[in-house]
């Protein structure tokens, strides 16, 4: 069985997901069903990005723990594409 491999842009979680991002997932879910209609073996990568400094700075603008504010955002990603 062939392989095949698609991801969504890493999104920073420096702000609340949008329609744009949510348009981007229902893209690339489209493209991963399609492929595998045609069996293939298929890896659907999502995910945010949790680094840089402007995350930091958000983090500590709201009084949290970057960590905790990074899975906070994380969730809010994840319920989006579940939502989808």
């Amino acid at each position: 069985m062939k392989k095949f491999y698609i991801t969504t842009t890493l999104p920073y979680v420096n702000a609340e997901p949008h329609l744009g991002f949510a348009l981007e997932i229902v893209q690339a879910d489209a493209l991963a069903r399609y492929k595998r209609l045609e069996n293939r073996e298929v890896f659907f990568n999502f995910g945010v990005d949790e680094h840089g400094l402007k995350i930091y700075r958000k983090a500590i603008e709201a009084n949290k723990k970057p960590q905790k504010y990074c899975d906070e955002y994380a969730l809010k990603f994840d319920a989006l594409k579940q939502g989808l």
